[in-house]
Parts: structure tokens; sequence; C-alpha cells
């Protein structure tokens, strides 16, 4: 069945790759995004679609449509455009949600908000568990992201309590791929980057610190099923890769994977509150959505690095002087 589906941050990283599926499932799809963070050449081949509208809009602002369903994935989630501007950040999370919650209860559509590992803070459960309540800083460099997710999150349920919205809530792990803006800070597109232009590859820290790393297909997989998953389950639910490895053997990998000659490097001490562990439980997913990862860090680095070696860089900008 054709559904009418609105995307905020739909010229990002994920969210162009969810409006090519959705669009190729011959839905019409609206992309709503201002473009700080994002890039329109990810979106610009969907442009001549019938079933394809881009608009460009700051979620903090109110939007009106009528629609069948919401993905809301618009906030800057790189650590350098997030701190950037973190007074812009919360209003995005928090406005945004409250703004795109509104839309949903007047038209009852069903929204699916994209929450992040980051409520989690720097854990100290491991594995972390949907029942886990965090570790956060809330007066941190990190809280406007962190605080502002959280804070997301609570007006998902207090909508879904008091106005029988029908919220869907997803906690996305580490994921990447193509597409991810080449700087934007984060750790995989910071290694494939200086790995493919032969540079040193740096280090925060000592390198010990874990993460688990899921590709965007996978991640998408998830964050469809839940959106059309079963009636009354509203999350959140940990979408992500369990597999678990430290910075340094990700570095490792990106390096053997692109046949480079960098060097591993450790140049830079580790950022405030940076998490030192971080490992989705993903019980929940396979039990309610059926749902498991099904690509290997090594193939998923492939395709990214194909990518980033294939993609005109000098047409990409750092949005923010923080990377």
């Amino acid at each position: 069945m054709t559904k009418r589906i609105l995307v905020t941050g739909g010229a990002g990283f994920l969210g162009s790759h969810l409006c090519d599926r959705l669009v190729a499932q011959g839905h019409d799809v609206i992309c709503l995004d201002n473009l700080f963070t994002s890039q329109k050449s990810n979106i610009v081949h969907l442009l001549d679609h019938k079933n394809f509208e881009f608009v460009r809009h700051d979620v903090i602002d109110p939007f009106k449509a009528e629609v069948d369903q919401i993905y809301n994935l618009a906030c800057p989630a790189a650590p350098g455009h997030y701190q950037y501007n973190p007074i812009k950040t919360i209003k995005t999370s928090v406005m945004g949600a409250i703004n795109m919650l509104g839309l949903a209860k007047r038209v009852r559509a069903r929204i699916l908000h994209a929450s992040t590992s980051e409520v989690y803070g720097d854990p100290e459960v491991h594995p972390q568990t949907e029942a886990y309540r965090g570790c956060v800083n809330p007066i941190g460099i990190r809280a406007c992201y962190d605080e502002g997710k959280r804070a997301a999150e609570t007006l998902m349920f207090d909508y879904q309590r008091q106005h029988k919205v029908d919220v869907r809530v997803v906690r996305i792990f580490n994921t990447y791929g193509p597409r991810m803006h080449p700087y934007d800070g984060r750790v995989v597109s910071n290694f494939i980057r200086q790995a493919v232009n032969g540079e040193d590859i740096t280090i925060y820290g000592d390198g010990l610190q874990t993460r688990s790393f899921c590709y965007c297909d996978d991640l998408l997989d998830a964050m469809e099923s839940m959106m059309n998953g079963p009636d009354g389950f509203h999350g959140p639910v940990n979408t992500g890769n369990p597999g678990e490895f430290t910075i340094r053997e990700l570095a490792e990998l990106v390096v053997d994977i692109s046949s480079s000659s960098s060097q591993i490097v450790t140049a830079r001490p580790l950022p405030q509150d940076d998490p030192l562990q971080r490992k989705p439980d993903i019980a929940l997913a396979q039990e309610k959505l059926g749902w498991s990862p099904k690509i290997s860090l090594r193939d998923g680095l492939q395709r990214t690095i194909e990518w980033f070696r294939s993609a005109d860089l000098s047409k990409y900008r750092p949005p923010t002087p923080n990377y």
C-alpha cells in the first residue's frame, strides 16, 4: 500500500539512503532538511522522481503536511558538528520532536524517532540493554546531544501516553557506510579519509576504547521493521551491531582493506565524556522485530572505502570548524 512519508533529515547520511528505499518502494516521500551538516548531492538523483519532494526547512519551525508516517532523523550527530552550536543542537532535538509530534497528532501519523546510544552516556553496564538508564553528564560538552535525545524520548512517550500518538523509538549505535560526510569527525570517516589519502591515521587516547559498528543497510532494515512492526510496541529498541572492536583494531582493519601506507599514530587526548565502551544488547530487536545485522565489519568497510574512493571529496566542505 502506497503511503505518504515524511523524512526529516532526509538529505543526511542515513536519511538519504532511507529516501532511496521508500521512493523505490513507490511511496510518496517528502524529504525535509536544512542542509546544515547534510549534502543536497545525497538526494539530487531523486529530484526527478514524481514521488519525491525536497523541502529545505528547519524542524525547529513547525511544518504542515498530510502524511501517514514520519521518520524523525533530523539532528547533527557527529560531536564536532553538534558541539559547534550546542544550543541549536538541543533545540533541534527538543523543538523538532515537539513539532513532529504535533504534526503526527494532528494527522494521526505514526512517527519513528531516531534516538541514539548516546542516551547511555559513558555506560556503567556492558553491554547496554534498553532497561539501562545511562550515565550522562548533564552539563558536559556532549550534553546538548545526549540530553537533547533523552528529552526527545521523554516527549515521544508523553505524547503516546497523553495523546495516543503511535510512536516508535530506536536507539541507534555507531552506523557507517557510503555517503558519510568525509569531514564529520567520526572515527570511521576520519580513518578512511586519512587512509585513502595516505595520511597518518590519528587515534584519540590509547585506542583501547571500544565501539560497535553497524552498516547502514542493516540499520535501515531495523528502522523499517520497527516502523511497520507490531502494534503496541513503541520501544525503545537498540539497533546496532553487537560486534565489539577497539578503535585501534578498526584502524588496523581500515589500513589492511585499503592497502594504505598510512601509519597509525596516537595524536590526541580522549575527548571529554567520550565513552570507553559501547556495545548494544539487541535481544529485544531480535525478539520483537526478528532483526539481526547481517553485514560484517570487513564487508561494510570495503563498501564504504570504495565509495570514499569514488567520491569527489573536494566537493565536501567541513560544515563546522570542529572536525
